[in-house]
């Protein structure tokens, strides 16, 4: 089957979701080669897959970083700028934070160029990354001691649906949604090994007490109502009259990364 920009993004997805789950190194994952891969698939596919290419050149990037390998990740970053990465949020991530003294940091940096709408939506993406993981740690808390065998998802605020004016755009929307999968599983699996264990708890001898069961399930219901409206209530609503012309991005060290 040819590659096609909708098949490459969705292996981009899986990818960013393996490490988001399981670490530098998941098991029976090799993200680096995949990533390459990705890279080298979306190549192929011209100018159509150019985004793709920077993600998967921002993502080994990153990776190296994490592991220690500054020249290499800087090779990686300065390929994905090349290649149309301009999320300047990023970059101020903690991650990354230590490489602004170095030149070759600051150099490809100012090549990027942003549209004050598009840095809009990256602010946004990378709060929304943030409070997901608030919010998934909070549900990890609210379900100690539940009796109930519901399983409850985990509330997502809707992806922006604005065409953004640079496709870098795009890249940071992937990392959104891979964010949103690997929490929403996390929370999933955490909910069915509960409910399993209440199961057998009534099943085993009989101590399981109904009543309180009935009130947490109530409890837990209440709970997702009130967290799917927050999540619908954080929808990005771009600004009117927001510039759409390419800038400079904001002096390096100049953006407070979300949390």
């Amino acid at each position: 089957m040819a590659d096609t920009v909708t098949s490459l993004t969705a292996r981009m997805h899986d990818l960013t979701v393996a490490v988001m789950t399981n670490g530098l190194a998941p098991r029976g994952v090799d993200v680096t080669a995949g990533l390459h891969d990705v890279v080298a698939r979306a190549t192929a596919l011209g100018p159509d897959g150019r985004w793709l290419v920077a993600s998967g050149h921002s993502g080994l990037g990153g990776l190296a970083i994490a592991r220690g390998q500054v020249d290499q990740g800087l090779f990686h970053f300065d390929a994905a700028v090349a290649n149309g990465f301009n999320d300047c949020v990023a970059f101020h991530m903690p991650l990354v934070r230590p490489l602004h003294p170095d030149p070759r940091f600051r150099a490809l940096y100012a090549r990027m160029r942003v549209t004050p709408a598009d840095l809009d939506e990256f602010l946004w993406l990378h709060r929304e990354i943030h409070i997901m993981a608030q919010e998934a740690q909070q549900a990890t808390v609210d379900n100690i001691g539940r009796l109930d065998t519901g399983v409850s998802l985990l509330p997502q605020a809707p992806m922006p649906t604005r065409e953004p004016n640079t496709p870098g755009v795009l890249i940071t929307r992937l990392d959104l949604a891979a964010t949103q999968t690997a929490l929403r599983q996390a929370a999933v699996k955490a909910d069915f090994q509960r409910s399993s264990g209440n199961v057998s708890l009534s099943l085993i001898d009989g101590s399981w007490d109904y009543a309180r069961a009935r009130h947490d399930a109530w409890y837990a219901d209440d709970l997702d109502t009130r967290r799917q409206q927050a999540a619908e209530a954080r929808a990005f609503v771009e600004r009117p009259g927001i510039g759409t012309m390419l800038i400079p991005c904001p002096p390096l060290g100049s953006i407070v990364y979300p949390g």
